[in-house]
């Protein structure tokens, strides 16, 4: 009999279960035993995962959910094998060849499963398939099936599974599991033994490499970062493949059973052992609270079902952090462990198993010597490339060793050897407040982030090795730190290690063709130093309850000056933080042809050296958001309203005058189209205003000068057309059209009709009466043909809306799989109506939670309340839109009456309260338009 932990029968009693389920198949005839079976087996499992998650719920141990459920599924199959063999297909004598052994496989191989993991079966025979094996595994496999589980199934014989362990990586690390389920107990030991002997013995080196590989491609595949907000618990970086790649290294090459078993090998120190199982233990809580809430084997920790996770998991909200958040930071810090231990697992294996050399090449390598003196340092070597320690004793003899290391590697371009990473790790206390006030160690430190290589690479060892967390406690607090929003991508520590990343490229010329403007004014600033501590520092506040930038200034006065920064370094990189968010706002939200906008920002930079370097900083923040956030139309807003302020504090000494750059960007354009004629071109040039050749990228430029030569050929005065946005994942709609002051409302309500969710817009007007608009869509479709005719069918709706020839759809069409925000976010509402901020215009700043359809409502509203919209300025931020509208009344004046502004606000604010969407444009509206 065999011996079950007390602990996993309470998720089923299998003795019980035994007696009924043979009870049920003697009293059925043997067409009703399998589906007899099955009914009863379905409630069973039904009622024990019910257990398995309050008992979750309870003990808060995931490893052993993965357990109770991996003895569940034993169970089941036990007995319907039982059931097969003993009372369905009874053979009274069999043969030497109608032997079967069932064997679990992969991660069910370990005894661990999830509530909708997939079970990997194999079933083991000695000779090939006689009729009486097949029909046992015919009625295994098929109960299993009509209990709705994902079955993984191989049959072969002892012969067949060692030729194909030898071969294929996949087949070697799934025997490399295999555990013995039930049937034949010899022919599984015989499996194991020939696999031990035939297979495994001799090939370690081959294993390792080729299971480093297979990470390293999972990594690519999933992203590279593990500060990713929604991580894939299961593949992502430092989740649970990245344990069991760990694991099956060591069991391959020392022939282990448990991890347990690695301390004794010397592997892992006993406290390093710990932590293997409390990251294991962890994110098996987390992926199977994940499986049983959205009743599916969904991997991804997105969103929408974050918060419920880190309710289930007991996090409570804290002044500046939520519950969500904390409960997202401890998981990046487990991730982090995990990426600790398999880093240092396998670069010590690689290093001491892998790269060993046979014949001539190793008999040369003995000749030399293989650890080389570093000629400024008596306490570091190199080994192969890679820093290493002289003794176990340099930073109990100088801690400021723990710096030092970091800027020799960076000074001499040298790789990490293992034994030093592991010794770092294990001298972090002596990381103290003598050691963060020593002179010598900020220099070291500055000069780390400061250089000319590649910072961001040892800026991320050194966090990875926890000491830039001790080193800068500030920073400490915000490893792992995500933001529960749509917008960041990284947790806040890799943003910033990531901006400097992005600043040293720049810098190096590497990005010179993408940044041509940021390239020239890193050459000309006067204290770069300044630029990449305010970069280090800009959102290292991030997670109190003041506002992050002016917390972070106060963090910087105090930690300047420790760095060894001047009085007037200190107070700009100060300014610098307090006012990171200012440039990329104006930007973006703010009508840069209005001079008002302009001498307001002006006032904020006040020189031309503080706007060089909010500039660079701006850009390095946007960029390191994540993918697809930087994009051609950002950088050519920044690019203005860098231009027309310098202008302005510069006191109009400035490279290029308004005039200069407007006369440019046409000569810009009329080199990208060489087929027109002059005289065609000319008039062209003349039909924008001034704010449209600063304001919009050369690509949309050519569009929309195509879009307008094919209208006039055509003599329409109504027009549209898409394409793929080549700097991000969207295509733009490019409409032509009459101005009309409702013509913004049907041309979002078009989009929001078609299911379209509106990323950006640009809004302009030509000389001769007509709006140009572009309309930033976010891709709905993997590919691009895909997307274009989506975006084709949106064009001609658009047309044929805006010509009166049919109404707007009355209901929008319902995205599939999009999440609603409302579900998983809250951002609270906000209108303001400024009077201030424009001399000629009202503007009216409208923030709150993105959804389809809401621009349509909110130029919609506006056009009910009887206003003009001069421009609009749209952004979204993941999940918080805000628009910009400037506005006028029908005598196109500013709205001064404060009822009036009363209104505005209610009427605008009131958009955001839930309730079914009004999509249908109304007749007068149909008709104002086709009149046009």
């Amino acid at each position: 009999m065999r011996k079950v932990d007390p602990r996993l029968s309470e998720i089923v009693d299998a003795e019980a279960l035994s007696r009924e389920l043979r009870a049920l198949a003697d009293a059925s005839a043997e067409r009703d035993v399998r589906p007899k079976l099955v009914a009863r087996l379905k409630e069973v499992r039904k009622e024990a995962l019910a257990r398995a998650e309050a008992m979750l719920a309870v003990d808060g141990s995931g490893a052993a959910c993965a357990r109770r459920l991996s003895h569940l599924q034993d169970v089941i199959i036990r007995e319907l094998a039982t059931i097969a063999v003993e009372r369905v297909y009874r053979a009274d004598n069999p043969s030497k060849g109608e032997r079967i052994a069932i064997m679990a496989v992969g991660g069910y191989g370990r005894g661990t499963l999830a509530p909708g993991s997939d079970v990997d079966l194999l079933f083991l025979l000695p000779y090939k398939q006689t009729a009486w094996t097949e029909s046992v595994i015919e009625f295994v496999l098929y109960a299993l099936w009509d209990l709705r589980l994902k079955v993984g199934h191989a049959t072969r014989t002892v012969d067949e599974c060692i030729r194909l362990a030898r071969t294929d990586m996949t087949i070697r690390t799934a025997v490399l599991e295999a555990r013995h389920l039930w049937g034949d107990a010899g022919l599984a030991d015989s499996l194991l033994v020939r696999f031990d002997s035939e297979v495994v013995k001799g090939t370690a080196a081959e294993f390792i490499a080729a299971k480093l590989a297979e990470r390293d491609e999972r990594h690519r595949r999933q992203g590279r970062s593990r500060y990713l907000v929604e991580p894939n618990v299961k593949e992502g970086k430092g989740g649970l493949r990245d344990l069991n790649t760990l694991f099956w290294i060591a069991k391959y090459f020392y022939r282990v059973r448990r991890a347990g078993d690695l301390v004794e090998k010397g592997v892992f120190t006993r406290g390093e052992y710990n932590l293997f199982r409390k990251a294991e233990d962890f994110l098996w809580a987390v992926r199977c609270h994940m499986h049983f809430l959205t009743s599916k084997a969904d991997e991804r920790l997105s969103f929408d079902i974050q918060r419920e996770i880190a309710v289930r998991l007991g996090y409570t909200s804290h002044p500046g952090l939520r519950d969500v958040e904390r409960f997202m930071k401890h998981y990046f810090l487990v991730a982090k462990d995990v990426g600790d231990l398999t880093r240092i697992f396998c670069s010590a294996l690689e290093d001491e198993q892998v790269k060993q050399v046979t014949g001539l090449n190793r008999f040369l390598r003995s000749m030399r010597r293989r650890r080389a003196a570093l000629a400024d340092s008596t306490d570091f070597v190199v080994d192969h490339d890679r820093i290493t320690i002289v003794d176990d004793g340099v930073f109990e003899r100088d801690p400021v060793n723990l710096v030092r290391i970091f800027h020799l590697a960076d000074k001499h371009a040298l790789a990490f050897h293992p034994d030093a990473m592991r010794l770092i790790r294990r001298s972090l206390k002596l990381i103290d407040h003598d050691l963060r006030e020593d002179a010598e160690a900020n220099r070291l430190f500055l000069e780390i982030m400061t250089s000319r290589r590649e910072p961001e690479i040892v800026l991320r060892r050194m966090s990875e090795a926890g000491v830039l967390g001790r080193f800068v406690p500030d920073f400490g607090k915000v490893i792992a730190m995500m933001q529960f929003n749509m917008y960041h991508h990284y947790t806040v520590d890799e943003h910033l290690l990531r901006c400097i990343g992005i600043l040293s490229e720049i810098e190096r010329g590497d990005r010179s063709d993408e940044h041509p403007l940021t390239t020239r004014l890193v050459d000309a600033i006067q204290n770069r130093r300044v630029l990449y501590v305010s970069l280090f520092l800009h959102d290292i506040a991030k997670g109190r309850p003041e506002d992050h930038s002016t917390a972070g200034a106060k963090v910087a006065r105090r930690l300047c000056p420790r760095l060894g920064l001047t009085a007037a370094e200190t107070e700009t990189v100060a300014w610098l933080i307090e006012t990171h968010l200012v440039m990329s706002m104006t930007a973006q939200s703010r009508d840069l042809s209005d001079p008002k906008t302009i001498a307001d920002f002006a006032r904020i930079v006040q020189s031309p050296e503080r706007l060089k370097l909010l500039h660079i900083l701006t850009v390095c923040d946007i960029k390191a958001v994540g993918p697809g956030v930087w994009n051609g139309w950002k950088a050519q807003l920044l690019r203005t309203l860098f231009f027309e302020t310098e202008q302005v504090v510069a006191g109009g000494h400035t490279r290029q005058s308004r005039e200069q750059r407007v006369n440019d960007a046409k000569a810009e354009l009329a080199r990208a189209l060489p087929d027109w004629p002059k005289a065609e071109l000319d008039a062209y040039l003349e039909r924008h205003y001034p704010a449209y050749w600063l304001r919009v990228d050369l690509e949309r430029k050519r569009e929309h000068a195509t879009l307008i030569r094919s209208a006039d050929r055509r003599r329409q005065r109504l027009a549209a057309t898409a394409a793929m946005l080549a700097d991000r994942d969207a295509v733009c709609l490019n409409v032509l059209a009459p101005d009309h002051p409702r013509l913004l409302s049907v041309v979002f309500g078009c989009c929001t009709a078609a299911g379209a969710n509106i990323a950006d817009a640009q809004i302009f007007t030509t000389t001769d009466g007509l709006a140009i608009d572009s309309i930033s869509l976010s891709r709905e479709f993997p590919d691009d043909a895909d997307e274009l005719r989506r975006a084709e069918r949106i064009t001609a709706l658009i047309e044929r809306v805006v010509a009166g020839k049919e109404p707007m759809p009355e209901r929008p069409a319902r995205r599939v799989g999009t999440v609603a925000p409302a579900k998983t976010f809250h951002v609270e509402p906000e209108v303001l109506v400024d009077n201030a901020a424009s001399d000629r215009f009202t503007m009216l700043e409208v923030s709150g939670l993105d959804r389809p359809g809401l621009l349509y409502e909110l130029t919609r509203v506006i056009a009910d309340l009887s206003l003009n919209i001069a421009s609009a300025h749209i952004a979204t931020f993941g999940e918080r839109a805000v628009d910009v509208f400037y506005v006028t009344d029908l005598m196109n004046h500013k709205v001064t009456n404060a009822n009036r502004q009363a209104a505005i606000r209610r009427r605008l604010t009131a958009v955001f309260e839930p309730r079914p969407p009004a999509a249908e444009t109304r007749p007068r509206e149909r008709r104002a338009l086709a009149a046009e």
